[in-house]
C-alpha cells in the first residue's frame, strides 16, 4: 500500500481542502483525485503552473460547492450542472468538485482517462493524520514508476475523444511515454475530434501552447494524427514544397516556427537591451487565458497557411503571391471556428497579414523615419510580437536558432529601438482637430477630413510641424490641388 502525505500539499491547497471536508456531508466520502495526487507522488510541480485540485464526492457536488464558496468568501462556477460538476475559485487556489461517476470509487475512478489520472486520497483521514492511503485500481502508481501513460479502457476514449488530445498534450507535460495500445486506440478515435465542442478542444489547445515545449507536443499530436483533426489546414501544408533558400515543406518549416518560439521565449534576456521589456510584454493577457506568447506560437505554426493555395511557378520561379493577405482571413476563420476570444483572433489576423512587412522594409534599404513611423501606427502593441515572429520565421528557413538570427536582424533591432520613441510620440495630443481642418478648408464632416486628419498626424508625428498653424499650413502646401480637391 502507498501511502499520501498531507505536507506534499501546499498551505494554500490544504486550507481549501480543509473548508471541503468541513462543509461535506457525512456520507459523500470526499476524495482528492487526478493530477495533484499524480504530481505531489511523483514530486513534481504542474509545469504550466500552480496545480489545480480535483475532489470527488459520492454526491451532491453542486451544493458543497456552494458552500464551500460562501464559506471561503469564493467564488462557485458551475461548470456541468447535468454532471454535477462545479468550480470554486479563491485568491490563492481553484478547486474542481464532481459527483463520481459510477455508484463506487472505484467504478468512478476505472472511468477517467489515463491511469496516472485514477489515484485518489481519501480527505478525511488525510486531513485528521497528515497520511492516508492512495487508492489505485488501475495501477497508476505502477505506471508512474515505469514512466508510462496508459488507458484504463479503450472505451474511455468512445466516450469522450477529447481525452485523446489530452493524451498528446500530457505526454510533452508530463514526461511520460504513451504506450503502444493507447498510441493505436488514440489514433482509432482521431478523426471524432471533430465531433468535440469547440470550447472544449480551444481549451486543450491553451493548454499545449502554454508548455515550454510547445513545438515538440504539435509534432507529437501530429504524429497520432491529432493535429490534422483539429486543424485540418495543415494537410496541404505537409505537401507543399518551397523553393531555395528553404529547406523545408511549409508544414516543417512551420513546426520549426513554434520551435523557435519556444526556444526565444525561454531565452527573451538574450534580447539584449530589450529582453526585459519583452519579457513583461509576451505575458500581457490578450483574453480567455492566452497570453500574447500563447498567441505568437499559434501564428508560428500558421503565418503560413495560405502557402498551398497560393504557390505559382512564374518564369520559372515558385511564388507564394498575397499568401499574407489570404492567410490574415484563414486564421480569422479557424479562430472563429476555435471559438478563440475576439483578442486572440484580431491579433493572430494582424500578425499574420503583416508577417512579410519586416522583410519588405529590410530589402528597402535604410529604414526612413516614415516607414518606421507608419510600421507603428499600422501595428500599434502588437508591433513587438510581429517582430518576434519575424525572428522565428527567419529562423525557420534553414533551421537556425533565432538567437542565432537576432545577431544579424538589423531590421527587427532597429524597429525594436524605435518602439518607446513612437509610443511617446503617438501619446502627445494632436495639434489640429477636425474643427480646425473644417474650418480652413472649408469642409463638411466626412471621409476627407479624417484623411487630412492622418496626415496632419504623421506630420506631427515624424516632427515636421510644431504648432497647430504650422501643421494647417503645411497641408495646403503638400495638398497638390487643395482648392479642386475640397470644392
Amino acid at each position: 500500500m502507498r501511502w499520501f502525505r498531507l505536507d506534499r500539499l501546499a498551505a494554500a491547497h490544504v486550507a481549501l481542502l480543509g473548508g471541503v471536508v468541513a462543509e461535506a456531508a457525512t456520507d459523500t466520502e470526499p476524495v482528492l483525485v487526478g493530477g495533484a495526487v499524480r504530481d505531489a507522488v511523483r514530486r513534481r510541480e504542474a509545469t504550466t503552473g500552480p496545480a489545480d485540485l480535483d475532489v470527488a464526492v459520492r454526491h451532491g457536488a453542486l451544493a458543497l460547492g456552494r458552500r464551500l464558496a460562501e464559506r471561503l468568501g469564493g467564488t462557485l462556477v458551475e461548470l456541468d450542472a447535468e454532471h454535477a460538476s462545479a468550480r470554486v475559485v479563491t485568491e490563492r487556489a481553484r478547486l474542481d468538485l464532481t459527483d463520481f461517476r459510477a455508484t463506487t470509487l472505484e467504478g468512478d475512478l476505472r472511468a477517467r482517462d489515463f491511469t496516472v489520472n485514477a489515484l485518489a486520497v481519501p480527505l478525511v483521514p488525510l486531513l485528521a493524520h497528515g497520511r492516508a492511503p492512495i487508492v489505485d485500481p488501475t495501477g497508476g502508481l505502477r505506471d508512474l514508476a515505469l514512466r508510462r501513460l496508459r488507458l484504463p479502457s479503450p472505451r474511455v476514449l468512445d466516450d469522450d475523444p477529447l481525452r485523446a488530445l489530452r493524451g498528446g498534450r500530457l505526454e510533452a507535460e508530463l514526461g511520460l511515454a504513451l504506450a503502444p495500445r493507447t498510441i493505436r486506440a488514440i489514433r482509432g478515435v482521431a478523426a471524432r475530434i471533430a465531433d468535440v465542442a469547440a470550447e472544449r478542444v480551444r481549451d486543450e489547445l491553451l493548454a499545449i501552447l502554454r508548455l515550454p515545449s510547445s513545438g515538440r507536443a504539435l509534432r507529437r499530436l501530429d504524429a497520432l494524427t491529432l493535429l490534422a483533426a483539429i486543424l485540418p489546414e495543415i494537410e496541404p501544408m505537409r505537401a507543399t514544397a518551397q523553393p531555395a533558400p528553404h529547406r523545408f515543406s511549409v508544414l516543417e518549416h512551420s513546426l520549426r516556427a513554434v520551435d523557435g518560439a519556444d526556444r526565444l521565449l525561454r531565452r527573451l534576456d538574450a534580447l539584449s537591451p530589450f529582453g526585459e521589456e519583452l519579457v513583461e510584454h509576451v505575458r500581457e493577457p490578450v483574453g480567455g487565458g492566452f497570453q500574447r506568447s500563447h498567441v505568437l506560437k499559434l501564428a508560428a505554426l500558421l503565418h503560413d497557411v495560405s502557402k498551398p493555395e497560393t504557390r505559382r511557378r512564374v518564369k520559372g520561379r515558385v511564388r507564394f503571391f498575397e499568401h499574407d493577405l489570404l492567410g490574415a482571413a484563414r486564421v480569422r476563420a479557424i479562430g472563429e471556428r476555435l471559438r478563440l476570444p475576439e483578442r486572440v483572433v484580431a491579433l493572430l489576423e494582424r500578425l499574420v497579414r503583416h508577417h512579410l512587412r519586416p522583410m519588405h522594409l529590410g530589402q528597402a534599404g535604410p529604414i526612413t523615419p516614415r516607414a518606421r513611423y507608419r510600421f507603428f501606427r499600422d501595428l500599434g502593441g502588437d508591433a513587438r510580437d510581429l517582430l518576434l515572429l519575424t525572428l522565428v520565421d527567419a529562423a525557420a528557413v534553414t533551421g537556425a536558432s533565432p538567437l542565432l538570427v537576432w545577431r544579424r536582424a538589423r531590421v527587427v533591432r532597429e524597429l525594436l529601438a524605435g518602439w518607446q520613441e513612437a509610443e511617446t510620440t503617438t501619446a502627445a495630443p494632436p495639434l489640429v482637430r477636425g474643427g480646425d481642418v473644417m474650418a480652413h478648408f472649408g469642409l463638411s464632416p466626412g471621409p476627407e477630413v479624417g484623411r487630412l486628419l492622418g496626415r496632419a498626424r504623421e506630420a506631427q508625428d515624424l516632427g515636421l510641424v510644431q504648432s497647430r498653424d504650422e501643421t494647417l499650413a503645411w497641408l495646403e502646401a503638400t495638398e497638390r490641388t487643395p482648392a479642386g480637391r475640397h470644392a
